[in-house]
């Protein structure tokens, strides 16, 4: 009897404190969005202040969680600028005086959409000319959109 009476206190005691599978535990695969913008309007690519705003909106439209980010300016007019995101990572790299510029938005997980953050760019700089890929990443990379 003692033995039982033990068993069933272990037993609820033990689903009391268990806690339920994490729900945050993510697959190993991300999305990785790589575009080149040629011929973008001048004046859009030069505006480093609009651009770092654009890039914002880009990014929060995109579905990911902003942890921070870092801007650094060539001067007079040249853009770095690199989000840390809960999902992985977005980055800018701006080249005013060729009007053109390379960006990428790699997120793990599903809850993420790399056409709003390309849409909202490509919106921003009109590029003439623009050379984008969507990989999937895992134990190997698939391309799996041409875009």
């Amino acid at each position: 009897m003692y033995r039982s009476v033990l068993c069933f206190f272990v037993l609820f005691f033990t689903s009391l404190y268990a806690t339920a599978p994490d729900q945050n535990v993510h697959e190993f695969a991300g999305k990785h969005f790589l575009a080149s913008y040629l011929d973008c309007d001048l004046e859009a690519i030069g505006n480093v202040k609009q651009m770092i705003a654009t890039m914002d909106e880009a990014v929060r439209a995109s579905g990911a969680t902003i942890l921070d980010s870092k801007a650094y300016i060539f001067e007079p007019n040249g853009l770095t600028m690199v989000y840390l995101l809960s999902e992985s990572h977005a980055s800018i790299h701006t080249y005013p005086e060729y009007g053109a510029c390379f960006i990428d938005l790699f997120t793990c997980g599903d809850n993420c959409s790399s056409e709003e953050f390309d849409r909202i760019l490509r919106s921003y700089l009109n590029p003439k000319q623009a050379n984008a890929r969507l990989f999937l990443r895992n134990s190997d990379i698939a391309e799996i959109v041409s875009q």
